[in-house]
């Protein structure tokens, strides 16, 4: 059994429990619902995008504990200053030492700003958690979906106005992108090994569809990665650990931007 298998099989009891606890008519009433979403697509696009989208996670399976003093707000809310295109949340508890109260008080603390619930997305009911907690678009795993599970999870994210970000690891999984995907994200990292190639990156821009924007995911840490993967052809460069093993995350993201 591999890493994502032994995480997706806990995230599949995870989100039984939390349907025996919470209904999708309960989630539907929190007031995030009523709120129009905000565009990643169109932010990375902007004339003048830094590209980056910055990720707020405290730890990973593969380095352990990152940040453990780090607090939510006040490094988001620095990273928004400091001109990210974008946020990346995780909510996966376990083994990123995620929650819901950080996405929720992420998007309190920077309404304008399009904010990614970044988690292992396997049922409908987690992309209504998503919308519930103030998310404006969902992470889907191609190596962890079938082709049929990711449209039905599209479709549930585009009756609620959300985007919809693929990531990918190899050419085979490039097949089960839908016409309903916004964004295609390629993940730099193995998820099996862990080991980190950006000319994964390279390697499956050139056969991705033209007409999806092309985020870069995982092992980026210098602003020469970032001019490298722009001549490929990437918008989004999506970023964490290099910011969060900072004493302040916010200022060493600021420090990058400048760079740029």
């Amino acid at each position: 059994m591999t890493i994502l298998d032994e995480i997706n099989a806990n995230k599949r009891r995870e989100v039984e429990q939390a349907k025996a606890k919470i209904s999708l008519e309960e989630l539907k009433l929190s007031p995030f619902f009523k709120r129009r979403t905000n565009s990643l697509k169109a932010a990375l696009k902007a004339r003048g995008a830094s590209g980056i989208i910055a990720e707020f996670k405290t730890k990973s399976p593969s380095k352990g504990m990152i940040n453990e003093t780090a607090e939510v707000t006040e490094v988001t809310s620095a990273y928004v200053k400091a001109g990210v295109s974008g946020l990346s949340v995780l909510t996966d508890r376990q083994y990123f030492g995620g929650s819901f109260e950080n996405l929720a008080k992420a998007r309190f603390a920077n309404p304008k700003t399009p904010i990614l619930r970044k988690d292992f997305m396997l049922d409908p009911y987690q992309v209504y958690e998503a919308k519930a907690h103030g998310a404006d678009l969902i992470l889907l795993i191609a190596a962890s979906l079938s082709k049929d599970e990711m449209s039905c999870l599209s479709e549930i994210a585009k009756e609620l106005e959300m985007e919809v970000l693929v990531e990918v690891h190899h050419e085979e999984e490039i097949e089960k992108l839908n016409p309903l995907v916004d964004l295609v994200g390629v993940n730099n990292r193995n998820l099996k090994t862990f080991e980190v190639d950006l000319e994964t990156s390279v390697r499956l821009s050139k056969l991705l569809p033209d007409d999806l924007v092309k985020i870069s995911e995982s092992g980026l840490s210098s602003v020469d990665n970032i001019r490298y993967l722009r001549k490929a052809g990437f918008h989004g460069f999506l970023m964490g650990e290099n910011f969060m093993k900072t004493v302040s995350p916010g200022q060493a993201c600021a420090d990058f931007i400048k760079s740029l």
